[in-house]
């Protein structure tokens, strides 16, 4: 019996991803646990592992296919033995994959509600079919999710387009046609009481390109990674009142520690087993500041205040295209050398997307550090579940009064972030204020 393989849900929050890669063709043999794709998702590339043994009877779903949604078919197996082209037309998978939803009864619609208005008259150049004629009233539209999410981006009616996909459903091709020869009607308003469209994180493309004399720019799409950035932050700022507290704290101790820590590093197979970074120790310092001060160690909800019960801080990785937080999972029980390879490992691996979701979503606080990039301070939008993230500025020698004398030492600038409708500023001086007790007095750290 033809066997379906569907798009995997890698993650608890995930709708859809990109199929950017078959490691397999049609015709290949594939046993359980074997590599099959590549599943792009809003944070990472992950490997699709087989989990039958078969033949590959049809690819349904080719590669660089965007928005497909989890549990659609991608391809058939045929099983050992079965014939591979009636498998491929067997299981009726490609047409299920294809075909529009079924159609519902339409709902009358109310004598109140307000005519639309009609169509703009299509362009002379817009091919004769790129408006349909009239459905009858509460008729469907069927169209991919891909198409209705660029055709909402751009502010098209689905309904105005004449649709070249299977039963004349509506694709990605039929849009972008439309976009490029005017063919299409502007998306009605949405009737009273109907949800809204997600807010737009900017403004449209052809509202900017106005601006610009043609040709001297390019365009690059928007991967899921930025646009997943664009949006959560949006609601960040949008959602949460931000506050905001600094402080400096004096390096020179921390520093010498690092030192002699590095210095005692064990050796094997010619390497030390661990390198401590600064950053190492402010991970380290904010996990214990947490578990010293438990009221800022929490998330914010509209129903009670999530209080955790262990640090888990994520670290800011900068990669190509845009920014993922890896999680240190109880920072506050590790050593300095765990934390320090962890965040190593976390490193490489995010750099080449292939961090798992568990690695790095959820947390309970953050570190965002400039400091290597010369960077003396900034301040970091909250990610929410958190409700606090600490940005760190660089390490540079200033002048300073000890003991009524101007000294030199090194100092670096922290300024901590919070979501005030949980961490308001006298909770957050006083985890700042633990944080740099633990700088400043590193060997605490160590105990």
């Amino acid at each position: 019996m033809p066997i379906e393989i569907t798009m995997p849900a890698l993650s608890p929050t995930m709708e859809e991803g990109n199929l950017a890669k078959w490691l397999v063709k049609e015709g290949d043999s594939v046993s359980a646990g074997d590599v099959i794709a590549e599943i792009e998702t809003d944070k990472a590339t992950m490997e699709v592992e087989a989990v039958d043994e078969g033949t590959v009877a049809k690819i349904v779903v080719p590669a660089g296919t965007e928005g497909v949604k989890i549990n659609a078919v991608i391809a058939i197996l045929a099983e050992e033995g079965e014939d591979v082209a009636a498998a491929s037309k067997g299981s009726g998978a490609a047409a299920k994959a294809e075909a529009p939803a079924p159609k519902t009864e339409p709902k009358a619609a109310p004598k109140t509600e307000p005519k639309a208005e009609p169509a703009p008259a299509a362009a002379p150049s817009a091919p004769a079919t790129a408006v349909p004629a009239s459905a009858p009233s509460g008729d469907r539209t069927f169209a991919s999710p891909l198409a209705r999410r660029i055709a909402r981006d751009a502010g098209i009616d689905v309904a105005a387009l004449a649709g070249s996909g299977p039963k004349g459903r509506v694709v990605k091709a039929d849009v972008e046609t439309a976009m490029a020869t005017g063919g299409a009607k502007p998306a009605a308003a949405p009737a009273a009481g109907a949800t809204p469209a997600p807010l737009a994180v900017g403004p449209s493309t052809e509202t900017v390109l106005k601006l610009f004399e043609e040709g001297s720019y390019e365009l690059v799409k928007h991967d899921n990674m930025r646009k997943t950035i664009a949006r959560r932050l949006q609601e960040s700022k949008q959602t949460i009142p931000h506050f905001y507290v600094s402080v400096d704290v004096e390096l020179d101790a921390l520093l010498a520690l690092r030192t002699q820590l590095n210095a005692a590093a064990p050796v094997k197979d010619d390497k030390p087993t661990y390198k401590l970074s600064v950053n190492d120790l402010v991970i380290k310092a904010l996990a214990l500041a947490l578990r010293d001060v438990p009221d800022a160690n929490v998330s914010w909800t509209d129903e009670a205040m999530v209080m955790h019960k262990h640090a888990d801080v994520g670290v800011a990785v900068s990669i190509p295209g845009g920014l993922i937080t890896p999680i240190i999972r109880r920072a506050e029980e590790k050593s300095l050398s765990t934390i320090s390879n962890e965040m190593k490992d976390y490193g490489k691996r995010a750099r080449e997307r292939k961090l798992k979701p568990e690695e790095y979503q959820g947390g309970t606080t953050a570190v965002s550090n400039m400091g290597m990039m010369g960077v003396s301070n900034f301040a970091a939008v909250v990610n929410p579940p958190h409700a606090t993230i600490l940005a760190v500025g660089a390490g540079e020698q200033r002048a300073i009064v000890r003991n009524g004398a101007v000294a030199i030492a090194t100092m670096m600038t922290v300024t901590l972030s919070t979501d005030h409708r949980c961490v308001d500023g006298a909770l957050g001086a006083e985890l700042l204020g633990a944080f740099k007790r633990y700088i400043e007095n590193p060997v605490g750290m160590l105990v």
